[in-house]
């Protein structure tokens, strides 16, 4: 079995697909990407077992049709240090393979293509297309609300809910929530919620760029697969239900604050220096014209910002971990940012001023 082609050919699917490779497996198997060739056209194929990512690209067929796989690292490595526009000829002899450019020959080991694992073939009962940029926005709005290596599992991923015209995510790791919903009028989707594990959410949006480019999107009863015209992504769901946050949501609150997101950010900032480095915490003071933030340290070291705000309330005192609002003010686009607060036990609303597209819930801390 021989092939060649040309180093850029190679690399972009390589790159596209190494993202799904085992790092640390105990299957040797998984640290290699499968090469299946078929005339004229090379598959790409990497899996964790939880993930698989596929990528294609045109070769130089010089020899039969046929599959072997190659160390994914050692060959990216290869791959990345070779000079621009070379041209790379694979050659499988027994247990290894042989690629050679120029005066340059490099042989790898290789691993049986029959020992790849293979996500089983399964067909998604919910099939829609969205625009890339759509589907970017809508997991970077609230990913950084999932939870890390929780006990509770169902906590670490996303939900993706369908709903009539309406697709949400959904992000929360028991101290924050965060969603986020795009409507579009060409759907017509039944209702559907499955859980995406966080690889698989950081892995797509890895892959996604901000663009009006349409990708079909497979939501199955344990797969969700993304179809783009380079690639195919697909990843296992989380098997558990995902807790009904429409509860949590606060509806007591009388007590509105619109200001300016990039100033509050930038104080929020210069507060946090000082603040405890274990639990982050920041002491908000409202008050009719002004609103104070402190931050102390164990150290007895001290941070306080003044920032004018129109409050017409009685005073209100309220302590936050300022990570999950920075992160909030992170996440939205808009100039103008709005605090819905009801007293010092509540959970504060944080929304964009204006769309109202996304909406983050963060608990008070008692400081």
């Amino acid at each position: 079995m021989k092939f060649s082609l040309n180093r850029e050919s190679l690399l972009k699917p390589l790159l596209l697909v190494s993202g799904a490779v085992e790092r640390k497996s105990t299957l040797p198997i998984l640290s290699n990407i499968l090469f299946e060739i078929n005339d004229q056209s090379l598959t790409l194929t990497a899996t964790d077992l939880e993930l698989e990512m596929v990528a294609g690209t045109q070769i130089d067929n010089e020899g039969d049709s046929g599959k072997l796989t190659i160390p994914a690292k050692k060959l990216l490595d290869i791959c990345k240090s070779l000079p621009e526009d070379s041209q790379l000829t694979f050659e499988a002899q027994d247990e290894t393979v042989i690629i050679s450019t120029g005066r340059s020959r490099y042989s790898l080991s290789t691993l049986p293509a029959t020992d790849f694992p293979n996500i089983e073939e399964w067909k998604g009962d919910v099939e829609f297309r969205i625009m890339k940029s759509e589907l970017l926005r809508l997991i970077e709005s609230t990913h950084f609300s999932m939870a890390n290596q929780d006990v509770r599992y169902y906590l670490n991923g996303m939900s993706i809910e369908t709903e009539g015209t309406e697709i949400r995510s959904v992000a929360t790791d028991g101290h924050r929530l965060a969603i986020c919903k795009i409507a579009n009028e060409s759907l017509t989707l039944p209702a559907r919620q499955v859980i995406v594990p966080r690889k698989g959410i950081l892995e797509i949006i890895r892959l996604l760029d901000p663009v009006d480019e349409e990708i079909q999107l497979f939501l199955g009863a344990n797969h969700i697969r993304i179809i783009d015209n380079e690639y195919s992504f697909t990843s296992k769901l989380v098997d558990g239900r995902f807790p009904d946050y429409r509860r949590v949501l606060p509806r007591n609150g009388d007590k509105v604050l619109q200001t300016n997101k990039d100033l509050l950010r930038q104080v929020l900032s210069r507060a946090s220096i000082l603040s405890n480095e274990k639990f982050k915490g920041v002491r908000l003071n409202f008050a009719a014209n002004e609103l104070k933030i402190t931050a102390n340290n164990p150290e007895q070291e001290q941070a306080e910002e003044v920032v004018e705000i129109n409050f017409p309330y009685e005073d209100l005192e309220i302590g936050f971990n300022v990570s999950y609002v920075l992160d909030v003010l992170n996440a939205i686009k808009e100039q103008e940012v709005k605090f819905t607060l009801a007293d010092a036990n509540s959970s504060v609303v944080i929304e964009g001023g204006e769309s109202g597209e996304a909406l983050y819930v963060v608990m008070p801390m008692r400081l």
